[in-house]
């Protein structure tokens, strides 16, 4: 089972930064919290603002909010 304490210790920057979408999509999908959707979304906005990735992120709050 992966280590959630260490998936959470990537910043937003390190999980959105990525060059392939494949891989930024799967620094999304582990996400283990709320809260980290959160700073990531805020990240995103002031940095980037792209849409596809906004996307994946309320994707994924939803999913963890569903697992709650």
């Amino acid at each position: 089972m992966p280590n959630q304490e260490s998936e959470s210790t990537l910043t937003p920057e390190q999980r959105l930064t990525p060059a392939s979408f494949d891989v930024l999509r799967a620094c999304i999908m582990t996400i283990p919290d709320v809260e980290t959707v959160q700073e990531c979304v805020a990240y995103e906005n002031t940095h980037q603002n792209r849409e596809p990735i906004l996307h994946l992120l309320a994707q994924q709050a939803a999913k963890v909010r569903d697992e709650s």
